[in-house]
């Protein structure tokens, strides 16, 4: 099994199928989502003591919050998406 890092900023990464969301962090439901992972232990700040731009939930309830923004992220995953896609055609017997 094939394991796919995504970069999140500042030479930080999350594994990408473990990801669930990548969303802005302005609302006021993400900022509740934000205090209540704190309080369980289940916040990750990858911001290096910047502003939060973005906040990744990913399949374990962990809350990771990146200072690049979430429009960014979607394309870096989108874009390797695509590429694992590209290099399987690519490996396929013609």
């Amino acid at each position: 099994m094939e394991t796919s890092l995504l970069n999140i900023g500042f030479g930080n990464t999350v594994v990408t199928s473990r990801i669930i969301a990548i969303v802005t962090p302005g609302s006021a439901p993400m900022k509740r989502l934000k205090e209540e992972a704190k309080e369980e232990k289940r916040l990750i700040d990858a911001t290096q003591g910047r502003r939060t731009r973005s906040i990744i939930i990913t399949d374990s309830n962990h809350v990771i919050l990146s200072a690049i923004q979430a429009e960014t992220i979607s394309q870096r995953f989108v874009t390797g998406f695509e590429f694992k896609e590209e290099k399987k055609k690519d490996a396929a017997p013609h």
